[in-house]
């Protein structure tokens, strides 16, 4: 896989540290950047640009692949992706087993929050983003997750 660009990779970044930052003090799993993988149920090879599993369900890290469907996808629109094609990623996950996928695009500003069976939650800068069914008390401003700009 080529590399995705730099703005959109900032951005998985960031997801990555925003959920790291919640989770690790509070033990409650593993947080993961895009070189992580997962073996799906139906044995497809998947690796979202970040990801998260409940302590619950991955005790211990794998040496390879995790053997199942992460808890939170995240997907992160770069310069070459197409924005229906991540779409139906987020699908095939949710479909599989996840709980919750997010897809950041930073063209827009938006967050795209995916719940099985249920219409996307868009967000927009000057919303907050939670996810109360894996992160109870995690607030994110949606403009936090955007690159800052430097004069």
């Amino acid at each position: 896989m080529s590399p995705s660009g730099y703005e959109s990779d900032e951005v998985a970044a960031e997801m990555v540290a925003q959920l790291r930052n919640w989770v690790r003090p509070r033990k409650l799993g593993r947080t993961e950047a895009s070189s992580a993988g997962f073996r799906l149920p139906n044995s497809d090879l998947r690796a979202p640009d970040a990801s998260f599993v409940l302590a619950e369900r991955l005790r211990r890290r794998p040496k390879s692949f995790a053997q199942l469907a992460p808890d939170l996808t995240v997907e992160v629109k770069s310069p070459s992706d197409n924005l229906e094609d991540l779409r139906a990623k987020i699908q095939e996950f949710l479909s599989l087993g996840t709980q919750v996928g997010l897809l950041l695009n930073p063209d827009e500003r938006i967050v795209e929050v995916y719940n099985f069976g249920q219409e996307a939650i868009i967000l927009r800068d000057g919303d907050i983003l939670t996810v109360p069914e894996l992160f109870p008390g995690w607030e994110v401003p949606i403009a936090d997750l955007w690159p800052p700009e430097f004069d």
